[in-house]
């Protein structure tokens, strides 16, 4: 008698997984047609729904990094691929970001392939004050920075070079998706560079408050790291679940419950709907851990130029303000580290 295929990791996950990419592949569909339509309301609006579907693409990502949504890794790859090409960060395998993100839980570190401080101590001066600009009027220069990293590394370190069709054929395919969204509409194109940018920005917000682990640059994802004393605590401690809202819950969807960071440390293979009932079964509303986005906002503003080039993360506070000297951190992102 044969086994009936299960397609789900989680026979509950079919209706809110189904729902997530329904929603990534009909935002993507109507942010083009938006930003194609002519009219300046109906363009911002195209510009969000394409931000938007981004982000929850790139969460989808994140639930493929720990297997959560399909049950045959063949097809958890695959997919994986796919939101990859969408999110435009199929320059690296999907295999490598799994592998990078299961060295941040089990190192409990931020472990990364390319080092931005590092980088920009190398650069000409009229170059890192280009970066600092950039930052200063909010847009993701050092983000960009890793991205392009990613992209350019088979062609300047041999022991990647395998990897060297794979950008070619990824930036011609991202060349006919831009030169056809040009020939739609000139401004589509524009639209979608800043629903880019926004996307960009969002992603660092998330990563950036969730942790003020030790960084550690390594030159290949097989090699080892120090591990001594980052223990279950330590990852407690220096773990921080940036909530959208703690008032309405719902609205924490809307990076499809990332912030809800110390429950996903705390049982890593935890699926994306689910975290909010292990979150309020592990810690309570009053907990030290819970760092929501309205307590780093300024953080984010104050401390854009000086997180550029910082060594540390810095530290979270008491009271008032106690994220003001937590400056957030770099070059983290799950999808860059790589």
């Amino acid at each position: 008698m044969k086994t009936k295929l299960q397609l789900w990791r989680y026979t509950e996950g079919a209706l809110p997984n189904s729902l997530a990419f329904g929603y990534v592949f009909s935002m993507q569909a109507l942010g083009i047609y938006l930003l194609t339509s002519g009219q300046l309301l109906t363009w911002f609006a195209g510009i969000l729904a394409m931000t938007h579907s981004l982000v929850i693409a790139a969460y989808l990502i994140h639930e493929i990094a720990h297997q959560c949504l399909f049950q045959s890794r063949k097809v958890n790859r695959i997919v994986g691929e796919v939101l990859s090409w969408i999110c435009g960060t199929a320059y690296a395998p999907i295999g490598r970001i799994q592998r990078m993100h299961m060295r941040h839980h089990g190192d409990r570190a931020d472990v990364t392939l390319f080092d931005p401080r590092a980088f920009l101590k190398r650069t000409p001066n009229w170059f890192r004050k280009t970066v600092y600009l950039l930052e200063w009027m909010y847009l993701p220069a050092v983000e960009l920075i890793m991205h392009f990293n990613v992209m350019t590394r088979p062609f300047l370190n041999d022991k990647f070079k395998n990897e060297r069709w794979r950008v070619i054929l990824m930036g011609l395919s991202r060349l006919v998706f831009f030169g056809s969204l040009y020939i739609l509409s000139p401004w589509a194109l524009v639209g979608f560079a800043i629903a880019y940018l926004l996307f960009l920005t969002a992603l660092f917000i998330a990563d950036a408050y969730a942790h003020t682990y030790e960084f550690f640059l390594v030159s290949d994802v097989n090699e080892k790291i120090e591990k001594s004393g980052r223990d279950q605590a330590y990852d407690i401690q220096h773990t921080y679940s940036n909530l959208i809202s703690e008032r309405w819950p719902v609205l924490n969807l809307l990076n499809l419950n990332f912030g809800y960071h110390n429950a996903h440390h705390y049982r890593p293979a935890e699926p994306w709907y689910q975290l909010p009932e292990l979150h309020n079964e592990r810690f309570s509303p009053d907990s030290p851990q819970i760092l929501p986005y309205k307590e780093i906002w300024h953080s984010f503003r104050m401390n854009r130029l000086k997180r550029i080039e910082a060594e540390e993360a810095g530290d979270v506070g008491t009271g008032t303000g106690r994220a003001d000297g937590f400056l957030g951190v770099h070059g983290v992102s799950f999808l860059s580290v790589v």
